[in-house]
Parts: C-alpha cells; structure tokens; sequence
C-alpha cells in the first residue's frame, strides 16, 4: 500500500478519534449531539451535494457499459441482502427499518475519502475519471433505492398495526414521504434543472459546492462521536459480517458479472472491482440514524471495514493481476 493511501487512512482514523473525544468528553453536550450533526448532514449538507451533482451531470459523457458493470451488482446485493434481512425479521425482533440499514452498510462504499486517493495512486487519471463517473451516481441511485424501500416497510408496518387509512391513502402517503425527502428530493430537482439545460447560477453552485464541502469531514467527526455514544455492545458481530459482505462478497460479485458476463476488462474492471471493495461509507450511518435504528452496527461496520481494507486491498489487487 502507497504512502498516499497509509497517509490518508491515517488522516480519516485521526478525524474520527476527534469525534470520538469530542464525545467522551462532551464537548457538544449530554442529549445526542451525534443525532444532530446528522440531522445537519442529512437536511443540509447531503441535499446540496445531491442536487449539485445531479444539476451539473452530463448524462451523454457517462460510459453507461463500465457503470452498468458497477451498478447492477451492487443493487443485486444491495436487493439479496435486504430480501434476507427483511425474512429473517418477520418476528419484529429488530426495528423496521434494520433491512434497508443492513443493505446500504453492505454495499455503500467510501467513494470519496478513500477512493479517490486510491483510485489516484493505483490507475493515475484515466482510473481517476471512471471512479468520478461511478461517484457521481453512487449516492443518488443507492439512496434513492433504499429510501423507497424502507418508506415503503414503514407505511406497510403502519397498516399492519391497525391503522384505518384507506390503501389508497395509504399509498399516496408513501410516495409522498419518498418523494419529500431530504435524498430523494433535491436529486429529483437536479434532475429536472439538468433536463431544462440551465446553468446553475455562480452565486448558487458557490453556495452549494460550500454546503457539500462539509459532509467529509462532517461525516467523519460523526462517526466517532456514534462511537462515543452508542459503542459497539451488542453490534460486533453483525458488523463484521456487514464488513465481511462489503469488502469481499460485493467486489467478487462485481467481478463475477462485470467480467464474466458483461465481458469487462483491462482498467474499468479494476476501478469497478477496487470500488466494490472500498470500505463502508459514512451515509450507511447518516441513514441508520435518520431511521433511529443499528446506529452503533453502522458505526462499527465503517471502522471494522475501514481496518480491514488494509488486508483486503492488497488480496484484491493480486486477484485482478491475473485479469490482465
């Protein structure tokens, strides 16, 4: 591993032991200040980073085939792994929105803090430009995904429990929770500013490139205040199988499709593959706590996987030598 890559994921262990004193200590006050930094994160920052990006995409440019071969993996796993946990919860035994928190902290990856040096360090800018392309949909397609599908869990728990509404009612409802939402939303409207052709205005795209600034190291101090405050009693264990499933079941499925049947290769299979492999994100945890739900898994999984993709990076990087 470069002396880039070790520099940088000392950098973000660093940022996240800031959070974590700021913590113990609490320097931020006794009643959950981790809840309200995401609350920040997820009402603000996030929204401005989405519709920036989605305003600003030039959807012609995409190399659709090499982000077919990222994407449709990885909502495949994203889809099994929230059927699995969505079944093995039919007793109630974890809250309902567990599924959709498992599925993102599976396949969310940190595309960004350490991707991009990775990406960087590994494949120069011709790897650098297809891991932009990747970034680019990444938030947008896996959180719009799963917020459909933990909304639509919430409303059908809802009727279970006896509410009167009408299905109709209860369906209009729903899209409207999904839609006027704090992800879904402000990538809706970008859509529809790309489609119209209009240039963000300067003062605007200023405001919004500030705002989107502050979800790295935002996210960052999070996760170690989470640490803090919540611990990880009780969430071992389903956040090493969580890290297990994010840094060697997902890029071996992407692998596996995106070589064996959409025929990829040379340097899109490795930036696809190494994507896959990237550690868990920071949103799986900015998600579990807009939920209230496996805040101290989310935040074990982005730590334990985040160490062990000192181990797993080079294992991935010996299986794709042989690709070439």
């Amino acid at each position: 591993m470069s002396a880039l890559i070790f520099f940088k994921l000392l950098a973000i262990f660093a940022t996240v032991g800031l959070g974590w004193i700021a913590g113990r200590l609490r320097w931020l006050g006794e009643n959950d200040p981790a809840r309200t930094l995401s609350n920040a994160a997820f009402y603000i920052f996030v929204p401005a980073l989405l519709f920036r990006t989605t305003a600003r995409l030039d959807f012609r440019s995409l190399p659709w085939g090499t982000l077919a071969a990222f994407f449709v993996p990885v909502l495949l796993l994203l889809i099994v792994v929230y059927a699995w946990q969505r079944r093995s919860n039919r007793g109630g035994r974890l809250p309902v929105a567990a599924p959709s928190v498992r599925a993102i902290s599976a396949t969310f990856g940190n595309t960004v803090q350490i991707g991009v040096p990775i990406m960087t360090a590994l494949y120069g800018e011709a790897g650098l430009a297809i891991h932009i392309t990747i970034i680019s949909l990444h938030a947008l397609t896996l959180l719009t995904v799963l917020t459909t599908l933990v909304e639509l869990d919430l409303a059908h728990e809802e009727r279970r429990l006896g509410s009167h509404a009408s299905l109709l009612s209860t369906l209009r409802k729903t899209v409207r929770n999904t839609i006027i939402h704090p992800v879904v939303l402000p990538v809706l409207a970008g859509l529809i500013w790309n489609a119209l052709g209009l240039p963000l205005p300067p003062i605007a795209d200023e405001t919004l490139q500030t705002l989107g600034q502050a979800v790295v190291p935002m996210c960052l101090v999070l996760i170690g205040m989470s640490l803090a405050y919540y611990g990880t009693r009780g969430a071992a264990r389903g956040a090493v199988l969580l890290s297990v499933l994010k840094l060697l079941v997902l890029p071996a499925v992407v692998l596996a499709i995106g070589h064996g049947l959409m025929g990829l290769s040379g340097l899109a299979l490795s930036v696809v593959v190494m994507a896959a492999a990237l550690p868990v994100g920071s949103n799986a945890l900015i998600f579990s706590q807009r939920y209230e739900t496996l805040e101290a898994e989310a935040t074990a999984a982005i730590v334990f996987s985040t160490l062990g993709f000192v181990l797993t990076a080079p294992l991935w990087l010996a299986v794709l030598g042989h690709f070439h």
